[in-house]
């Protein structure tokens, strides 16, 4: 998982800071927050790495649900 600057394919931008690891059953999860105005920047966010990773039906075409843009500049 590449740590940086996502792109959403909503056109909303988030960091991903890490992964993390739920105790009972293993699964990893993306943590990273939201680089939109309308959220608080720092409040963190968590989704299942397999879906933060999956492509979604846009207009007939699946597209990347978060694409990597950048790695972390500040």
């Amino acid at each position: 998982m590449k740590l940086g600057r996502y792109l959403h394919y909503k056109n909303k931008f988030y960091e991903v800071i890490g992964t993390t690891r739920y105790s009972e059953t293993l699964e990893e999860f993306v943590v990273y927050y939201s680089l939109n105005k309308n959220f608080a920047r720092k409040s963190l966010w968590i989704r299942p790495k397999k879906m933060f990773l999956e492509k979604v039906k846009v207009g007939g075409k699946k597209v990347p649900r978060f694409k990597f843009i950048s790695s972390k500049i500040d």
